[in-house]
């Protein structure tokens, strides 16, 4: 009789070790995005930092290029504003969108590309790209697994208790799945 009466027991442990254990995976899932998310920031505050000094450099060759220097400054200032991964994303892509507009006009002034500061910056820039490239890579592969986690038995109980519900990756802007023209 008296084993009887320790079987409840001992479920009631294994079951309260295992909420344990798949809340701390839920947990640490979330954890997981949160961080690699700041390392998203990073990197896009880290080429964002970069702006300023690429444009002062450039300003004195193109002086008649006012309003691509304007959208860089403005676009980099969304990325500053940014409270969300949405909103981080979108300003993001703004930025992107304006440095290659400022990269283009820069293609005409042969002394600016020749400019060892200019060099440098864009070197930095390119630098700061990948950086980019490899956090938002990092970020959705936290996503996918925490997803994974939110998403799937028992992990999706706990979820929604906790208010977690899955997340959408970073994505690429729909015109970069357009195969750009070439014109020679």
């Amino acid at each position: 009789m008296k084993n009887l009466a320790i079987i409840p027991l001992v479920l009631a442990a294994i079951l309260v070790f295992c909420g344990i254990g798949l809340y701390n995976s839920v947990k640490s899932a979330k954890i997981e995005v949160d961080s690699q998310y700041g390392q998203v920031e990073n990197q896009i505050q880290r080429r964002a930092d970069l702006i300023p000094n690429l444009v002062n450099t450039v300003k004195g060759y193109m002086q008649y290029e006012e309003k691509v220097l304007t959208e860089v400054t403005a676009a980099r200032a969304k990325v500053a504003r940014a409270t969300s991964p949405e909103d981080m994303a979108a300003a993001d892509q703004e930025l992107t969108g304006a440095l290659g507009r400022l990269l283009a006009v820069a293609e005409n002034y042969p002394t600016l590309k020749a400019d060892a500061h200019f060099t440098e910056l864009m070197r930095e820039i390119a630098g700061s790209e990948n950086r980019i490239a490899v956090a938002r890579r990092d970020y959705n592969n936290a996503i996918r697994e925490y997803n994974l986690t939110v998403s799937t038995f028992p992990g999706n109980i706990l979820a929604g208790v906790m208010g977690y519900s899955p997340l959408a990756p970073f994505a690429a802007d729909e015109a970069a799945h357009n195969v750009p023209q070439v014109a020679f």
